[in-house]
Formats: structure tokens, C-alpha cells, sequence
């Protein structure tokens, strides 16, 4: 029998070195000074500032990581140069609010994030109306985009101060067929008619795309993949020419990313019935791979002297904590965008940001599709990291777990592997183990931990969802 949490070494040691901070309903002053601590010291070890933090959450439906990660962000936007918001969120969506949020003009519709008729009737699209709406349509992401928008107010939206607001995701197969048509309308109609030939096959199939999946699997069917990747290979073969058309490139840069996200969900839904880590990694290669292009974008439009291309991601911890120091890369092969912006950027330009907590109130649904419901999280398991965080006593804090700027004894005993909690948008309390758990080693999956030991659910604008096709790979773990 394993000895009471009470007893175990990292207890006191973690009381002795975290660094307590107050609601963030009173103030963030001490969560955006953790921050410009991270930075500066990763600058002093290195030479120079990251150019990419990753903020997590443990839960797709908690106020307070959405909150800490909105204070964390705006403080890195004010104070740091950052120029970039990449969500874990479909593109259509995200680049419809970052017309609202940059006063883009052109000719794609501008959408906020609010309630679905008052943003109607002052003549603006609603974003994020796919289950799980909650998870972008609350009340936490609503101030932050209407902060955004503030922000960039006066801004030239071409300006590489200009704040920008990014999806990474792939589940818009049809969305994105369709914007890749739009787009084309408008500075290639024979083109657009060419691309709407090719991708009539593969539109049959966007309404419910796992069908398309399913199909797959038998013998003699013929995908669309080589229709998809002809559009996409005509659209970059006239890169210049449609650039030079409209915005500096900007609407083209959009089409591209759109024509790469049918690329890439075909392969999606073709592969998931095959293996989950096929089709995991697929995903998380698509989000990484889309951050880079978001990178590359912006800092081209920068010019000399220009100010660099700086980016937050917001997602899941499961996304940005390095899978490395999981048991999704120990015994699934797993990878994903944090471990990905590390090898690739080295871990000086990276920086990961996990939020977690005990036990409180959550947004979730029992089952996908399902009307969010406000549930109770049940208090975290024993031999977990949760447990012993929470045996300090310790409402909120913050912990810098880096080698030479965490204490040595307290990373020794934060090294020991434990398990950690991930609750998606579907939460399973009579299942948590084998739903919401699996093995991790702290300081090697994150740079820092944000700590709320009790919490609440996030501000949703809707509570009834609309019916969408169910994403089966997304309810394992449960919707992350």
C-alpha cells in the first residue's frame, strides 16, 4: 500500500518553491510577470526571447485556463512582440474572426464570438457553431478576441504588429472545399470551375466524412487524392500571380492553407480506421505544419526590420506538452505539435505551458454530440501529479520546472513518472482512470505549470449543439 500523498517528498519541497498568485478575477500581474521571467531568462541562457510559447489547458470547458492563458497572451502580445494567436480550431472559423479582430477587409465574411443572434443582427457572422461550440464559443474567448480587436484597432491589418488570430485544425473538409472555390471565383474563375470538377467527388462525402473512410477500406474504391493534390499543386504554381491580385498575398496565403487542409483531411479520413496513432500524428503533423506556414507568412510580410513573427498556440495539453515524456510516445508512437516545435526550433525558441487542477466544475458532454452539460470533476486520482499538487495546500501558483531554474531536489522528485488527468470535451467520471489518465514525466513534457486547485466551467453561449457528424478519433482520449 503506497504511503499517504501527505508523505511524500515533493510535498513540502513544492510548498517551499512555488510562487503563489492570486485569482486572476483580482489581477494578473503576478501570472504576466511569470511570464516575462520564462522569457527573459530563456534569453539570457540562449540569446534571444522564444518565438513560439505553447499554452495548454487540461480541460477544453475551464474558465480558469482559458482565462490564465488570455492573461498570458496579452501580456506576450503588450510587452514581448507577439504577433500570432494559433488556436486548436478549424481555419475557416479562425480566419473569419481574424477579419473581425484585424479589420481585414476582402472577400470572406467577418465573424465574432458572442451570441448567435446579437451577432447576427449587427451583421456579423457567428464563429465556431461545430460541436463543441463551448470550447471556442465562450464567454472567456469572447473578451479575448473583443480585447484582440481593440488591440489592432488603428493597425494597418498588413502591419506585422497587426495581431492575427489562426486555426491549426483539419476537420473543415467541406468548409474548406468550398472556401477553396470562393477564393478562386474571385482570381480564376476557370480555375475555380476546375477546382469545383475536381473536388465534386470528395464533396459527395463532406457532410460525413468518416463515411468516406469507411469506403476506403474496401477493396476498389478510388479516393479523390489525386484530384485534391491537383488542386492544390495549380493553386501554388500561380502563387505569384494570384498573390499579386489581392492584399499582398494575404487571401492567397488563406487559400493555400485551405487547399492543404483538404490535402491533408483526405489522407485523415482514409487512415483513422487503420491505427489511432496513424491518424493522431497526422493531425498534430497538419497543426505544426500549419503554424510554420503561419510563421513563414508573417514574417515575409514583415520585411527588413520588420518586427519577427512570434506565435501563442493555444491547445489541449495533450497537443503541446512534448509526447515524449508521455505515454502516448512510450507505448503509442504518438507525437504532436510540442514535441514537433522542439526538435524542429530547439528548445531555447520553444517554450510549453501546462494548465491544471484537482477538482471543481467542467464543461463537457457525456457523448459526442451531446448537449453540453455542467459536471463536477471528481478529485484526482492517487500516485497522480493533480494529487500532489494539491496536497500543498496551495490554491494557485505557478512552477518554473526547467533544469537550473526549477530547484534540483524538488525536479528529481517532480521526474518520478505519475499520472496525469486530460478531459476533453467529452468527460467519463464513472471511467476516469482508463478514460482520462496516462503516464507522464512533468518537467520533460513542460517548461512551467499553471495551477488552479479548484475550478470552475467556462462561460458557454450555447448549451444545445448542433447536430454534426461524429469525429471518432476525437473521442479517444475523449475529445482532445
Amino acid at each position: 500500500m503506497a504511503p499517504p500523498v501527505e508523505q511524500d517528498p515533493a510535498v513540502p519541497l513544492l510548498r517551499a518553491n512555488v510562487t503563489p498568485i492570486p485569482p486572476l478575477s483580482e489581477s494578473t500581474t503576478a501570472l504576466a510577470d511569470f511570464a516575462t521571467r520564462l522569457l527573459t531568462t530563456t534569453a539570457a541562457d540562449t540569446g534571444a526571447e522564444p518565438k513560439i510559447v505553447l499554452i495548454g489547458d487540461a480541460s477544453h470547458g475551464t474558465s480558469e485556463y482559458y482565462a490564465a492563458r488570455a492573461a498570458l497572451t496579452q501580456h506576450l502580445i503588450e510587452h514581448h512582440g507577439f504577433n500570432i494567436v494559433a488556436v486548436e480550431a478549424d481555419w475557416p472559423d479562425a480566419e473569419a474572426v481574424d477579419r473581425y479582430v484585424r479589420y481585414r477587409p476582402g472577400p470572406g465574411k467577418a465573424a465574432s464570438v458572442g451570441p448567435e443572434g446579437e451577432t447576427r443582427k449587427a451583421g456579423r457572422e457567428p464563429a465556431f457553431l461545430r460541436f463543441p461550440t463551448w470550447m471556442w464559443r465562450n464567454l472567456e474567448v469572447q473578451r479575448f478576441t473583443e480585447w484582440l480587436r481593440r488591440y489592432n484597432l488603428g493597425r494597418d491589418p498588413r502591419a506585422p504588429d497587426a495581431v492575427g488570430f489562426y486555426g491549426l485544425d483539419l476537420y473543415s473538409l467541406g468548409r474548406s472545399m468550398s472556401a477553396v472555390i470562393e477564393y478562386l471565383e474571385h482570381v480564376d474563375p476557370a480555375m475555380a470551375e476546375a477546382a469545383r470538377e475536381r473536388y465534386s467527388r470528395l464533396m459527395v462525402w463532406a457532410e460525413d466524412p468518416h463515411e468516406y473512410g469507411l469506403e476506403a477500406l474496401a477493396s476498389g474504391f478510388r479516393g479523390c487524392e489525386e484530384d485534391v493534390v491537383r488542386v492544390l499543386r495549380d493553386l501554388l504554381a500561380k502563387r505569384l500571380e494570384y498573390s499579386a491580385k489581392t492584399l499582398d498575398g494575404e487571401e492567397f496565403h488563406s487559400g493555400e492553407q485551405n487547399a492543404r487542409l483538404v490535402k491533408d483531411a483526405e489522407q485523415y479520413y482514409k487512415i483513422m480506421y487503420y491505427g489511432r496513432d496513424e491518424s493522431w500524428n497526422l493531425r498534430d503533423r497538419h497543426m505544426f505544419e500549419t503554424l510554420v506556414r503561419v510563421l513563414k507568412h508573417r514574417s515575409s510580410r514583415g520585411g527588413t526590420g520588420g518586427a519577427p513573427a512570434r506565435a501563442v498556440v493555444w491547445a489541449h495539453n495533450s497537443h503541446i506538452g512534448d509526447a515524449r515524456a508521455t505515454s502516448m510516445g512510450w507505448s503509442r508512437d504518438e507525437l504532436n505539435i510540442g514535441q514537433l516545435c522542439r526538435e524542429t526550433f530547439g528548445p531555447g525558441q520553444v517554450l510549453s505551458i501546462g494548465c491544471s487542477g484537482h477538482t471543481g466544475t467542467v464543461a463537457a458532454a457525456h457523448r459526442w454530440d451531446g448537449d453540453m452539460q455542467v459536471m463536477q470533476v471528481r478529485p484526482a486520482l492517487p500516485g497522480s501529479y493533480e494529487e500532489l499538487m494539491h496536497a500543498t495546500g496551495i490554491d494557485r501558483f505557478v512552477l518554473d520546472l526547467r533544469e537550473g531554474h526549477c530547484d534540483n531536489e524538488l525536479r528529481r522528485e517532480l521526474m518520478k513518472k505519475r499520472l496525469e488527468r486530460f478531459i476533453g470535451v467529452i468527460y467519463a467520471p464513472q471511467t476516469e482512470r482508463q478514460s482520462h489518465y496516462s503516464f507522464a514525466v512533468l518537467p520533460e513534457q513542460f517548461d512551467a505549470l499553471v495551477w488552479f486547485d479548484k475550478t470552475k466551467h467556462v462561460g458557454a453561449l450555447e448549451v444545445h449543439q448542433p447536430h454534426v457528424p461524429l469525429e471518432y478519433d476525437e473521442t479517444w482520449p475523449f475529445g482532445l
